[in-house]
């Protein structure tokens, strides 16, 4: 499969801004639909995002479209989730996550995980 290594978190202030990054080893990244989701303690694991292997297909829930931005560059081997506007809602880990279809949403449906990065958004 494809090992997945996200970075970028932090603590911030409402109102703040970052960036989230996820670098892929292992079976060449170009073939997977990736995904960025995040979970809060005590709360299930949700989707936030998605991008075609390509790069020029995105999708979002609902909760997030609008401040928050997936992409990726296929020479960096590299997903990235650009988190705007940040709120003390959005306090989670956030994972990186490699799918075979464009579209799906369900952790069932993506295959490799990486550890995850802690945010925390503090009011």
């Amino acid at each position: 499969q494809v090992q997945l290594v996200e970075s970028g978190g932090g603590s911030v202030q409402a109102g703040d801004s970052l960036r989230l990054s996820c670098a892929a080893s292992g079976r060449v990244f170009t073939y997977w639909v990736m995904g960025w989701f995040r979970q809060a303690p005590g709360k299930e694991r949700e989707f936030l995002a998605g991008v075609s292997v390509s790069g020029d297909r995105l999708y979002y829930a609902g909760s997030v479209k609008g401040r928050f931005t997936i992409s990726r560059d296929n020479t960096k081997n590299t997903v990235y989730l650009q988190l705007n506007r940040l709120k003390p809602g959005d306090t989670a880990t956030y994972y990186c996550a490699a799918a075979r279809t464009y579209g799906v949403e369900r952790q069932a449906d993506f295959h490799s995980w990486g550890q995850g990065t802690q945010v925390t958004v503090s009011s």
